[in-house]
């Protein structure tokens, strides 16, 4: 079955098809009779010979930096999903941290002509901005805001903000388990917004106090250990991620300390894992899946804007949840 037997069987021209397969102006009339004999015959038509004469491929590029992450695999459910309700197709790319291989898969979509990208960004250097400039289809920025790019990101300052804001209630020692300060989202804007949060209240949160991790709880685990081993005065633990809080708070446990009663713990991302710990962990909730549903519908408007389309930021709000991990009560 070809193009020519499918205007012969709707009694159409060979133009009139192919207007419909490219989404041209077809008559309504015309459109259910074509509509109806490919949906008799089962054709489906080239996509090779659809990319030529449109210049779309209909499919879009999207690097993550790991696969095994709540809040990943959230944003991607979004992505995904809106993505297949206009009719395009995800193409996945996991760099698994490394900064070289977001660099390789982003000249590796510019040489393959998708029709845009999405960047789950976490570091970046002089040689991504070089890349991405020399990117020629559209371009968002999912979870990091980077100037000149339509991004879509949380309010990670305020989340942090908010969390530590609370945990001053009934914490008066604090320690901060958090990730490497090259990562604006996560490692700097929560830290400065927890700093912010005590130095508020008063308080100040001392560098002995901090440990950088890694985005595991492993990671979580062992820098807990190193953090109560400098300062055992610690009563309350605030983690920049819930997977580092839930490997602290296995730690905690594992070392004789009563959760929340002689150390207070919390996290951001309200992971499933959260819901899940004994006790079960305060954190704050980011809409995850929104974010990459808008990520989606931003690369469309740069889609079908071209040259004329305008780039946009989308800061996404964020929701305190306050489970067993945290003491009740007001000190104040």
């Amino acid at each position: 079955m070809n193009i020519n037997e499918i205007a012969k069987l709707a009694g159409v021209s060979r133009a009139t098809v192919s207007r419909y397969l490219n989404s041209g102006y077809v008559s309504v009339e015309k459109k259910e009779r074509i509509r109806q004999i490919i949906e008799e015959t089962g054709y489906q038509p080239s996509s090779s010979a659809q990319t030529l004469r449109s210049k779309k491929t209909n499919v879009i590029g999207v690097i993550i930096p790991k696969i095994n992450s709540d809040s990943i695999s959230r944003m991607v459910s979004g992505i995904s999903s809106t993505l297949a309700g206009a009719g395009y197709q995800m193409l996945l790319a996991c760099t698994h941290n490394h900064e070289k291989e977001e660099l390789r898969f982003l000249n590796l979509f510019k040489e393959n002509h998708v029709d845009g990208v999405i960047l789950l960004g976490t570091i970046f250097t002089a040689e991504h901005r070089k890349v991405l400039k020399s990117l020629s289809v559209p371009i968002v920025i999912l979870s990091q805001y980077l100037s000149g790019y339509s991004c879509v990101y949380s309010d990670d300052y305020r989340a942090a903000y908010d969390l530590a804001s609370y945990l001053t209630r009934t914490g008066a020692c604090f320690g901060y388990l958090g990730v490497t300060e090259k990562d604006e989202a996560v490692g700097k804007e929560r830290l400065r917004g927890v700093r912010d949060a005590l130095k508020s209240n008063h308080q100040i949160l001392e560098d002995p106090y901090i440990r950088e991790c890694m985005f595991e709880m492993e990671s979580g685990s062992a820098q807990a250990k190193v953090l109560l081993e400098t300062a055992p005065d610690i009563d309350t633990v605030i983690c920049a991620t819930d997977t580092i809080a839930v490997g602290a708070l296995q730690y905690l446990k594992s070392a004789g300390k009563k959760v929340p009663e002689d150390i207070q713990i919390a996290g951001i991302g309200d992971s499933s894992l959260s819901r899940v710990t004994e006790p079960s962990l305060t954190t704050v909730h980011l809409y995850y899946e929104e974010a990459g549903t808008e990520s989606a519908r931003l690369l469309f408007d740069l889609i079908q804007g071209g040259e004329a389309a305008v780039q946009k930021e989308v800061k996404l709000d964020c929701r305190l949840i306050v489970q067993g991990s945290t003491r009740k009560g007001d000190k104040q």
